[in-house]
């Protein structure tokens, strides 16, 4: 079977080609993959338009997991869609007709004022609108059947999409994140996403793995859309989360350890653009990758802390 038709959204959440969304079409049925921020949802209805199709034709809005740069502006979305159904994680469900403790948790990561800039105000979608898959549930898009998995790792309610025919995986934050700004001579350059609250470096090396055993062509992860050659990305991948792993464990002691594994993270992964052929540019560097090393900072912090308490 051919590849859908796969169209990369940007959603314009803080910067141009940090965030994507994904439209897939088949057989003149429509899906969406994570939706961005409530404004981003004019971006969305656009591009489904630019496809000669209406809202009608959505049958899904697959949510890969629930934070708000991948699921904020699903309540709006689905009001544009009559006929979509919004499929969540069963561990995610609860907050989109709810959103209130998952505003709550946002605004503690991003502070109140950030959090209105960011998000607005998140609507709840109506219980009979939401679907929730099992590890392992197939849904049927068009002429194409799609298998749902369960991912922990960077969050407890995530899961990827896998379409084995097309050779094809929806990754969202699983993958790790690869923007295109940093491609070089080498490929992709990628890094995982440690993020508040439920990162957890086992977990993401088994789901690494897990999608890597379908032999996929390419995968679509959110930030930033479609990267092949994934064998080598994955061994990025698992060097990379035991690199996190490390600094975090040598300064799980210190009084001053998120300062510390702020310097630290940097140090790595500066090393590691030098390696893949980045350029040289601090402010180039510093603009593109400071605030997700500073939330990288913060899960591993979160995930000390867990691990400290258990």
């Amino acid at each position: 079977m051919s590849e859908p038709t796969i169209v990369a959204i940007d959603t314009h959440y803080i910067r141009r080609n940090l965030d994507a969304s994904h439209l897939i079409v088949d057989n003149g049925r429509a899906a969406f993959v994570d939706t961005g921020a409530n404004s981003s949802v004019p971006y969305l209805l656009e591009a489904l338009t630019a496809q000669g199709l209406t809202p009608d034709a959505v049958d899904y809005v697959l949510l890969t997991h629930v934070h708000l740069d991948h699921a904020g502006g699903a309540g709006t979305l689905m009001q544009k869609l009559p006929n979509a159904k919004c499929v969540v994680h069963p561990r995610g469900v609860r907050h989109m007709i709810d959103p209130t403790k998952l505003m709550i948790a946002s605004k503690e990561v991003y502070g109140e004022r950030r959090f209105k800039l960011l998000y607005g105000e998140l609507l709840a979608i109506p219980q009979e609108r939401l679907l929730t898959v099992e590890d392992g549930a197939r849904l049927r898009l068009g002429n194409r059947d799609f298998e749902f998995i369960h991912t922990p790792g960077h969050a407890n309610h995530h899961y990827c999409i896998v379409d084995e025919a097309a050779g094809v995986i929806f990754s969202g934050d699983t993958f790790g994140m690869s923007y295109r700004e940093l491609d070089t001579e080498q490929g992709p350059y990628i890094m995982p996403i440690s993020t508040p609250s439920q990162f957890d470096p086992d977990a993401a090396h088994r789901s690494i793995d897990r999608l890597l055993s379908y032999n996929p062509r390419a995968i679509y992860v959110t930030h930033y859309s479609r990267i092949e050659g994934l064998q080598k990305l994955g061994a990025d991948m698992h060097e990379q989360l035991d690199g996190y792993v490390g600094i975090a464990n040598a300064n799980a002691a210190h009084a001053d350890r998120t300062q510390r594994m702020y310097r630290e993270l940097w140090a790595y992964i500066d090393q590691r653009l030098d390696r893949h052929g980045v350029r040289k540019d601090e402010s180039f560097r510093r603009t593109l990758l400071d605030g997700d090393i500073k939330l990288n900072v913060q899960g591993l912090n979160i995930w000390l802390q867990q691990r400290a308490a258990a």
